[in-house]
């Protein structure tokens, strides 16, 4: 049974369906409908190509250079901008019916709809459509973008007459360069992109033709290829053209009532920064071999087989709230396209579902994307990771710019220069180095890999390290001080001794010592002796963590709870988010966060802080939270589930894995909020699963919110996958496979044996005054509606 839920999507617990033809949520859906694997990208436009919204399709790290012009110069500002580039679209099937192009904007489409499948990771369309002089046809497609075959698409179209026989001609093409509208009042993105690529070659022959295209600014050259299987009932007329940014494989046929036409189109794509044209065609063209070789079922096999290994590791069961189940399932895939296959590349804030953000990475990638990975695709981190690693040599050649030691990694980047033109929030937000050496200690701690702690782990704790005892300083008192930084809340810019970037700082120290104590061989190689481990672990233990006496909590930054609080009575919704309706100067003297910030650390250094301080923290700090950004809901549902508040991170867990399918942030057209969506497993598992791992130990304090019945979570760890199964009263845990694992239930020291699973009883939450959010900004309520007449 499903249920229509508005904005047009069904619930349904494994799929994302919309069921009838709405032109005007085409920008909506083509992200919420995207495909990708980490490599390719595929926006979920019609594969006829008109109407369109925002067509789109990308490459992992395949860009183009701009420049950043500043009203007045300053040293150290970074010189160029990168921006994602719409490629060569490849998923273009041209239909005509007796001459009469299909496109959705005339005739009529009695019946539409489209499913997202989330166990079979294609995206699958069912229309009819019947035309302006009344011809009817059936189209049915489904597409995959590969997991396991890295550079292959593939789609499979069918059409057929429902009125009799009817001509049918098919176009499949290759496009480069195609036109899109471009949002923002940057004219210079605009210019960048118009005519992005420039032609190499073309060549077509028989049902197949490659593409190859090279970006003016940036060097990087791609190639794109397309090959056919045709089934129809009678002769078929064929023909290929090729132009500098067009193949075009036309296919026409007479097809009787009760008969379809049916193309299947193989799509292969390959960049490289280095690599001639001529070998980018043979890659491509070879990447097509094996996906012939393959078939479209075996491509559908293996995708499948793929995605139930997945989903047998990492699936969420949520009981009581068919929606919540739904949107935590799209999350977790949208999660695993954006980092499957990204192999040394990174993972952008929108993974390849849109242009947003330009098509940059955050620190999104290592705080709320990794976590998720690591437990359950480790690979995908491991991968993610490594692509750090490989821009070490920007980072240092930063740092060093900067006039600092080790690395300083890059606010927002797409090949890891720092691309962003404003210092204040990106420079300066150093915490950038604390969370990518964050990832590391928690991939390491989780998987044991010791291949990675000397090839890659041990190399970016000891650069980051190093950042932080040339950053900071000693002061009079002998407290270790970290000055002039931005934290994650950027409506608190350049300010002493933030509380998060200090005690993400001292844990770096820390795990960089550590890990080089543990292997003083690698340590040797990269330069590190005894005395810098030891000036390591004295600037962590000396860290100054800022804290208000009179008012018992923790400041954001020094002197923060000093600060005037923002006039939130007297601010209109209207003027949120803040940024855009107030200047930045009067936000940075104010009491008001953006997102969640000494919050963040008392989930990630939640060993740094008593229950009692955690308490008054979010009482505090709920108060001033406007939550402008989708990284803030799902962080302030794990510490509300910890201090027992735990309606109030319910509604959060809602906001979190329903920001893109209820467009909450009303950018969902630009691609999809990646960082967002792992939140809403964040919540989940840390938030109503209690999932910590300090120190590289794992532990649970699992607590249910009243309106949910159940939440059955899978997680690996070293070696271990376990599920852990919460009810209101009892907490399950089940070793499913992997040696005995050592965890602890709300403080309790438990053994995890196969075949033995323990049953353990809930303790109360803990009863802390309700806290109040800024007028006007509380989340949404999720409370069950009472039935008619109950």
């Amino acid at each position: 049974m499903t249920t229509p839920q508005l904005p047009g999507y069904e619930v349904a617990p494994w799929e994302l369906r919309w069921r009838w033809l709405d032109l005007d949520a085409l920008r909506r859906t083509e992200s919420t409908f995207a495909l990708s694997n980490g490599h390719i990208g595929f926006r979920g436009s019609f594969e006829e190509g008109e109407p369109s919204g925002l067509p789109g399709t990308y490459l992992n790290g395949f860009y183009e250079r701009r420049p950043l012009p500043y009203a007045e110069a300053g040293y150290g500002y970074p010189e160029d901008g990168q921006t994602v580039v719409n490629v060569t679209d490849g998923k273009i099937i041209r239909l005509l019916v007796e001459d009469e192009p299909v496109d959705m904007r005339y005739g009529s489409a009695p019946r539409h709809e489209r499913v997202l499948d989330f166990r079979s990771g294609t995206l699958r369309r069912h229309t009819e459509w019947v035309s302006p002089t009344g011809r009817r046809v059936r189209i049915t497609s489904e597409r995959l973008v590969s997991f396991t075959q890295r550079a292959i698409a593939a789609i499979h179209y069918e059409v057929e007459p429902l009125d009799g026989q009817a001509q049918l001609v098919v176009q499949s093409e290759l496009l480069a360069n195609e036109p899109i509208e471009r949002e923002g009042g940057d004219p210079r993105v605009a210019a960048v992109l118009e005519g992005a690529l420039v032609s190499d070659f073309a060549v077509g022959e028989g049902n197949r033709a490659v593409l190859g295209h090279h970006t003016r600014k940036s060097g990087l050259r791609m190639a794109a290829a397309m090959d056919h299987e045709v089934d129809a009932p009678g002769p078929i007329w064929t023909e290929n053209r090729t132009e500098e940014d067009l193949a075009r494989l036309s296919v026409a046929t007479e097809v009787p009532r009760g008969h379809k036409l049916a193309l299947t189109k193989y799509v292969a794509y390959g960049w490289s920064s280095q690599r001639s044209p001529q070998a980018l065609r043979a890659q491509v063209e070879a990447a097509l071999a094996g996906a012939r070789q393959s078939g479209w079922r075996g491509l559908l096999d293996e995708q499948r087989a793929y995605l139930d290994d997945f989903w047998e590791a990492a699936d969420v069961e949520i009981d009581g709230d068919a929606e919540l189940q739904q949107a935590v399932r799209f999350a977790l895939f949208h999660v695993l396209q954006a980092g499957a296959r990204g192999e040394t590349r990174a993972i952008p804030a929108k993974g390849l579902t849109g242009p947003g953000y330009d098509g940059h990475a955050f620190w999104d990638t290592e705080t709320f994307v990794l976590p998720l990975l690591t437990y359950t695709v480790p690979d995908a981190a491991r991968s993610a990771l490594q692509w750090r690693h490989s821009t070490l040599d920007k980072a240092r050649n930063r740092a060093a710019q900067l006039g600092q030691a080790g690395a300083a990694f890059p606010w927002r980047s797409i090949n890891g220069e720092e691309c962003s033109g404003y210092w204040p929030a990106g420079t300066a937000a150093f915490h950038v180095n604390a969370d990518v050496a964050d990832a590391t200690a928690r991939y390491l701690a989780a998987t044991g890999d010791k291949e990675f702690e000397a090839s890659t782990g041990l190399e970016l704790l000891v650069e980051t390290a190093r950042l932080w005892t040339s950053l900071g300083h000693h002061d009079t008192h002998g407290r270790f001080r970290i000055d002039g930084v931005t934290g994650p809340d950027e409506y608190t810019a350049v300010v002493d001794n933030n509380v998060f970037t200090n005690l993400m700082a001292q844990r770096n120290l820390h795990e960089a010592a550590a890990h080089c104590e543990l292997r003083p061989e690698v340590a040797r190689e990269l330069g590190v002796d005894e005395e810098e481990t030891a000036r390591w672990r004295d600037a962590a233990d000396r860290m100054m963590v800022p804290y208000d006496e009179m008012l018992e909590v923790h400041p954001q930054s020094e002197r923060f709870t000093r600060h005037a609080q923002w006039d939130f009575a007297n601010t209109p919704p209207k003027n949120y988010p803040l940024l855009l309706h107030y200047p930045y100067f009067d936000l940075y003297r104010k009491q008001v966060v953006k997102q969640a910030d000494l919050v963040l650390a008392m989930w990630l250094r939640g060993d740094a802080f008593t229950p009692e301080q955690k308490a008054r923290n979010m009482a505090y700090y709920e108060a001033l939270t406007v939550r402008d950004s989708s990284l803030s809901s799902c962080v302030q549902a794990v510490l509300n589930a910890e201090v027992g508040h735990l309606e109030l991170a319910y509604d959060y867990l809602g906001e979190a894995a329903l920001a893109d399918l209820h467009d909450i942030y009303q950018n969902v057209h630009q691609g999809l909020h990646i960082a967002a969506l792992s939140g809403a497993w964040i919540a989940a598992v840390a938030g109503f699963g209690g999932m910590r791992d300090h120190g590289g130990t794992l532990s649970f304090a699992p607590r249910l919110p009243p309106e949910l019945s159940r939440i059955a979570f899978r997680i690996c760890f070293n070696d271990s996958r376990i599920c852990v199964t919460i009810r209101r009263d009892e907490a399950i845990y089940a070793l499913l496979d992997g040696p005995s694992l050592h965890t602890s239930h709300h403080g309790k020291p438990i053994v995890l044996t196969q075949g033995q699973p323990i049953t353990l009883p809930i303790p109360p939450p803990p009863q802390n005054p309700p806290p109040r959010q800024p007028v006007g900004r509380a989340p949404a309520r999720r409370r069950l509606q009472p039935a008619p007449g109950g």
